[in-house]
């Protein structure tokens, strides 16, 4: 069975979460149209939202970690389940950080040569890290 008898999953609140980390994506990309378009402040204020929205994220997967009655330990499932969510999540708060760094990056008021290819390349890594979890919710939490 999979996951294993017992377990009791919130399907409903991890897949709403889901979808917050989805839309991040286009809140960031919304985010690097406004950075090629010059209009910094405006940027700024989308990176917060998507950093926003990726820290709601991290923090359902807390709340998961610690109201999941599987544990790492109990079977294959909670292993897996443990160490993927873990590994996303990781890179999830890892993608906040860099998102910190652009609105460093951006403090004044005119953007450096390499501004927008840094921009361009943590967009990148935010994307990647929510097609990632779709695959995992979907392994973890819809397959039956």
């Amino acid at each position: 069975m999979w996951p294993p008898v017992g377990t009791h999953l919130d399907v409903l609140q991890s897949g709403i979460f889901t979808i917050v980390l989805i839309a991040s994506s286009f809140t960031m990309q919304r985010a690097v149209w406004l950075i090629e378009n010059r209009r910094r402040a405006e940027a700024r204020t989308w990176v917060i939202a998507t950093m926003i929205m990726g820290t709601l994220f991290v923090s359902n997967q807390a709340y998961e970690w610690t109201h999941l009655a599987t544990r790492w330990y109990t079977n294959s499932y909670g292993s897996i389940f443990f160490i993927t969510t873990g590994l996303h999540g990781l890179h999830v708060i890892l993608g906040i950080v860099a998102m910190a760094f652009l609105l460093f990056r951006m403090r004044g008021s005119e953007g450096d040569p390499g501004e927008l290819s840094t921009f361009q390349g943590v967009s990148y890594y935010w994307h990647f890290v929510d097609v990632v979890w779709i695959g995992l919710y979907s392994a973890l939490f819809l397959l039956k």
